[in-house]
């Protein structure tokens, strides 16, 4: 094994709508706090010189130019909602920059739907300038992505699944209203979890904030951050607000940990 930086980009914190929310004046879609303008969810990985980008979200293209982020190598999906999957075609633009396919990682149930509602990427005949030149890998279980241990996460979107993911001390748990008790085993000891907490009246299918509070501190990790947050939240009224150890995230925070690199002959493996 051999140590390692992990660095941690939060490059969208916002919900579907993105906030601001076209067409709408209130409070929140007109602060000129930067915290409360919020790109659709997504994260950056980067550790020893690999990036690894979990969600392509609708805002993919905004935030790689203000994070000047210059590579993708790998992307780990959470499911297959439009928010977090229509920047895929953003992804031609690191074809470019290296000619090599991107592979992406999620459920079978995820990379079905991307096969079905992308098809034009995935059932190209002959290489095309057009379109991204993207791989698909399902997730059976925990995998080692150049040298980094990535455990999925399974999570309940309501009555679908989603996919959160673990790595090291950070774990990743946007879109979801219920963890099981199994899954909540694999998030013991974390220094950061980031997870959903879309607002405060109750969802079907997003913890509000009140049960990502309650649930946040049963897992106890050292800092938690809700995402995926909507224009009911105000960042400096409610972040002032919660309990020791949670706040709000925002577009651009940054993290770093220590880490332990997996030894491996190949650069992406699944167990």
């Amino acid at each position: 094994m051999s140590k390692a930086t992990l660095n941690i980009v939060l490059l969208g914190t916002g919900t579907s709508t993105g906030i601001p929310v076209v067409g709408c004046r209130c409070n929140v879609c007109r602060s000129t706090d930067k915290r409360n303008q919020r790109t659709r969810c997504s994260a950056l990985l980067n550790y020893n010189g690999n990036n690894l980008l979990i969600d392509t979200a609708t805002d993919l293209r905004q935030q790689a130019l203000r994070e000047d982020i210059r590579h993708i190598d790998a992307v780990l999906y959470t499911h297959c909602h439009a928010d977090h999957v229509h920047g895929i075609d953003d992804l031609r633009g690191f074809n470019v920059h290296d000619g090599n396919p991107i592979p992406l990682y999620a459920t079978s149930e995820t990379l079905t739907s991307l096969h079905k509602n992308f098809s034009y990427i995935f059932d190209q005949h002959q290489p095309s300038g057009y379109v991204p030149r993207l791989t698909l890998h399902p997730i059976e279980g925990a995998m080692n992505l150049f040298g980094l241990e990535v455990i999925p996460i399974p999570l309940h979107h309501g009555k679908q699944p989603a996919t959160g993911y673990r790595c090291g001390p950070f774990a990743y748990l946007t879109d979801c209203n219920r963890i099981s008790d199994s899954s909540l085993t694999l998030l013991e000891g974390l220094q950061l979890l980031v997870l959903d907490g879309l607002r405060f009246k109750p969802h079907p299918t997003h913890f509000n904030i009140p049960e990502a509070v309650d649930i946040a501190q049963s897992i106890g990790a050292k800092q938690t951050l809700l995402t995926h947050l909507s224009h009911d939240v105000d960042h400096a009224h409610v972040d002032a607000n919660l309990p020791d150890g949670i706040n709000l995230a925002y577009d651009g925070q940054r993290f770093s940990f220590e880490i332990q690199l997996q030894n491996s002959d190949e650069n992406c493996y699944e167990n």
